[in-house]
């Protein structure tokens, strides 16, 4: 109720206010996720502007917040000493021969 002590319009304007964020949110965040996607193609850090604008989202998106910790969870996972090399084939792991191996 601080706001409509503040601005003394009774609260008639406050959900039009709450409107006027969530959509300049939803355009600000939408357009730097597009264009982090853009990034993917084109050069720029898209892995960097893509979770940023899912940032933007997220503070009036459920659906953001959710993707952002998905993304999130991944880097992690990604980026943990113990994580996998995808490059280097696991010792354990059985090789499937080629029809040019003996």
């Amino acid at each position: 109720m601080e706001g409509q002590q503040r601005w003394g319009f009774g609260g008639r304007l406050d959900p039009l206010l709450k409107r006027a964020r969530r959509i300049a949110i939803a355009v600000i965040g939408g357009t730097v996720l597009l264009v982090g996607g853009a990034m993917i193609i084109l050069p720029g850090p898209a892995l960097i502007v893509i979770p940023l604008g899912l940032a933007i989202l997220a503070t009036e998106f459920v659906w953001a917040r959710r993707l952002l910790e998905r993304v999130r969870a991944r880097v992690r996972r990604a980026t943990a000493p113990d994580a996998p090399d995808a490059r280097k084939p696991d010792s354990g792991e059985r090789r499937s021969r080629t029809i040019f191996e003996k």
